[in-house]
């Protein structure tokens, strides 16, 4: 049987929300809990209920259970972690409120005859991933779901979609600035990825560092330095060898890997500090493979840019609009 939680993750919206109104909490009975609202958006409420109907969707009990056990509510690490996961579902859920908000106002939502019959569509084609009939209802029972749920979670998902469709109708990227990406970024578009042969010592402190860079320019050995010095456990051994690492790589620090970059094969750095600590950077070799041609991938290009663009001009109107908007959090009834 396919992972259940595929039956969400294809969806835009990862969070699940009821259309009830809630009110302040006044008696802390459970009833009363799930009623008090913890959010209100332009007016409209978002219910504790509902918090916890997303949170328990996402999992994040059965995640902070796992790290701290059953008893997780006696601990204050474990607590402050729900609270702040719970606060980030939260801001998620007032950001699809306002943005169902907007769809409303805009005239953007599909009558309901046109919405239940994208609906329909789209169950069946969710549906059709599973052998039987059997393994859909346990797929949305291990989720958590009914028919009648997964089909309210599919209209929402509509729903949002014309709006984010909305936001960024008329985004396009010319041949002129993926022209220009590709200038700037050649070594992203090569026959094979371009590669750097590294060796580091790593130092607890700047002036550390700097006596190595010193002993260094005296004409030391690079590799017999890391042996004896360096706190970097993983290659001291080896004289401080990180092997072949592709430039393009998200394994290595940032910062580290930008100061490593602009060495020549054997150039020595200054000290670099990352967040581990001081570093003495040697690169060793430098493999470089063709650029590909531009028109060969010019497509790819101009879809990540519009990828990028599109995010940016998303979370822009986000910002604008939860900026116009009256949004009052109520942060007491979160946990």
């Amino acid at each position: 049987m396919k992972n259940a939680k595929k039956i969400i993750t294809a969806l835009i919206v990862g969070m699940f929300a009821f259309s009830a109104v809630g009110c302040d909490m006044i008696a802390k009975t459970p009833e009363g809990i799930s009623k008090s609202v913890v959010a209100k958006v332009n007016g409209e409420s978002i219910t504790r209920g509902e918090l916890d109907e997303a949170v328990d969707q996402q999992g994040v009990i059965a995640q902070i259970e796992q790290e701290y056990g059953a008893n997780y509510k006696s601990n204050a690490d474990a607590m402050a972690a729900l609270k702040q996961q719970k606060e980030t579902i939260l801001d998620n859920m007032i950001t699809e409120v306002l943005f169902l908000q907007k769809g409303k106002e805009k005239n953007l939502i599909p009558s309901d005859t046109e919405l239940n019959k994208e609906v329909n569509t789209q169950y069946q084609t969710y549906k059709k991933n599973y052998k039987t009939d059997a393994e859909w209802k346990a797929a949305l029972s291990q989720a958590k779901l009914t028919d009648a749920t997964f089909k309210e979670q599919v209209k929402k998902s509509i729903k949002l979609q014309k709006v984010v469709a909305y936001v960024e109708k008329g985004i396009t990227i010319s041949d002129a600035k993926a022209k220009a990406y590709y200038d700037k970024n050649p070594s992203n578009y090569t026959e094979k990825t371009n590669t750097v042969n590294l060796s580091h010592i790593l130092l607890k402190t700047e002036a550390d560092a700097q006596q190595v860079e010193a002993r260094i320019k005296k004409g030391e050995d690079f590799a017999t330095i890391a042996k004896s010095v360096s706190t970097d456990t993983g290659s001291k051994a080896s004289g401080g060898s990180l092997g072949d690492i592709p430039v393009n790589t998200q394994d290595y620090d940032a910062t580290f890997m930008a100061a490593a970059l602009k060495l020549k094969a054997g150039e020595v750095s200054q000290p670099v500090q990352t967040q581990f600590g001081w570093h003495v950077i040697k690169c060793n070799s430098k493999t470089n493979y063709p650029v590909k041609p531009f028109d060969s991938v010019k497509a790819d290009i101009k879809n990540t840019l519009l990828t990028q663009q599109k995010q940016t001009v998303l979370q822009s109107t986000i910002t604008s609009w939860k900026k116009a908007a009256s949004i009052t959090k109520y942060d007491k009834n979160i946990i």
